[in-house]
């Protein structure tokens, strides 16, 4: 192999990492949201303590609330309804993230609701 086609290989790989690095930067909240839920990302919901992110795959609906200040203890939570049903909920007292929960949805409409100490926020019926 010649050094040109090394120099091309070397630069290519840089560019690959310099992406993956700002992308992490950039967007570090999806990031960690898509570590917990399958799928591709719907909705954020953003409140003043933190978002809701919400995703979907195939029938299912997947939450997270993940907390603006992460890394001290409050009270948060999450809940998933599809319509016609009971919500999933999870909540307690966490550092980061209330979450994942799951609903099988299928076409009906979900209603998404997420709190981080005193912030919060309640999607009403989406996805329909």
């Amino acid at each position: 192999m010649g050094s040109g086609a090394i120099r091309r290989r070397l630069a290519l790989g840089l560019a690959m990492l310099t992406t993956s690095g700002l992308l992490a930067v950039a967007a570090p909240e999806d990031a960690h949201a898509a570590t917990y839920c399958a799928g591709r990302k719907v909705r954020t919901l953003p409140f003043s303590t933190g978002s809701v992110v919400v995703y979907k795959r195939g029938g299912y609906v997947c939450a997270v609330t993940l907390a603006k200040k992460p890394g001290t203890r409050r009270k948060m939570s999450v809940s998933v309804r599809a319509r016609g049903g009971r919500p999933v909920v999870d909540e307690g007292t966490y550092k980061h993230h209330a979450g994942p929960v799951t609903v099988h949805a299928g076409r009906r409409c979900v209603w998404v609701k997420g709190r981080t100490g005193s912030g919060s926020v309640s999607s009403g019926w989406i996805l329909c």
